[in-house]
């Protein structure tokens, strides 16, 4: 039995092992592998009209140096959302509620952002850090301001994802609670508490995969500044 709420979220371990890496690796061996035949299944036509979807609206804004990161970001994509949604089944671990999993996501990818600027466009890319217009008093505020919000991007990134994962699955384990502990004593309430509960695991469900395009969409307007 579970000493607290938040035990849900401490990473499993097998005889010492942590399984951390199995509950991250497991998502790609779901994916269907493309096949040599000329028409594809019906799941291999979903997945590739979802991804080319996804990467064209994703890379519309970016000029051509910012294609490159096609893949990275369509991978990502597809990554996050696998993670996220299997962690909404019973009797499994969602990596992406561990902070430090997604800050080793975003704040590589954002300081590659940064380097790709700085090496291909230093003067717009330090010109970001002071607006046009700028009062002379007001120049040294606003360039300290600017680079404190630029390095608080990738803390906001892993910060969101990690937060609204936790919060949402705290709820349901809340409300999953109350459901058993109402169902002998009040069976109507707890009928209409598990209603709710199935209302809120469809929101979550969709929180899930607006978490992880938010989270991809944010890494390519910080790409589109540099690029």
């Amino acid at each position: 039995m579970m000493v607290s709420f938040f035990d849900q979220f401490a990473s499993p371990s097998f005889l010492g092992i942590p399984l951390i890496v199995v509950a991250i690796a497991l998502p790609w061996v779901l994916f269907p592998t493309p096949s040599s035949r000329w028409m594809n299944s019906r799941l291999i036509t979903v997945q590739t009209w979802f991804i080319n979807r996804f990467t064209n609206q994703l890379m519309m804004p970016l000029n051509v140096g910012g294609h490159k990161w096609a893949l990275l970001l369509a991978s990502l994509m597809v990554f996050l959302i696998t993670i996220n949604m299997l962690g909404l089944l019973p009797y499994t671990f969602t990596p992406t509620t561990q902070l430090s999993l997604n800050m080793g996501l975003a704040v590589p990818l954002w300081l590659a952002t940064v380097i790709i600027g700085m090496r291909n466009q230093p003067t717009v890319a330090l010109g970001h850090l002071l607006p046009e217009g700028t009062p002379i008093p007001l120049i040294p505020v606003l360039i300290i301001i600017e680079t404190i919000s630029l390095f608080i991007r990738p803390l906001a990134l892993g910060v969101r994802l990690t937060a609204n994962l936790t919060a949402g699955h705290l709820l349901i384990q809340l409300i999953a609670t109350a459901v058993f502990v109402l169902l002998p004593m009040m069976p109507t309430v707890a009928i209409l508490t598990a209603a709710v509960l199935f209302l809120l695991t469809l929101l979550e469900v969709a929180v899930a995969m607006i978490q992880a395009y938010v989270f991809v969409l944010l890494l390519s307007l910080y790409l589109q500044e540099n690029v």
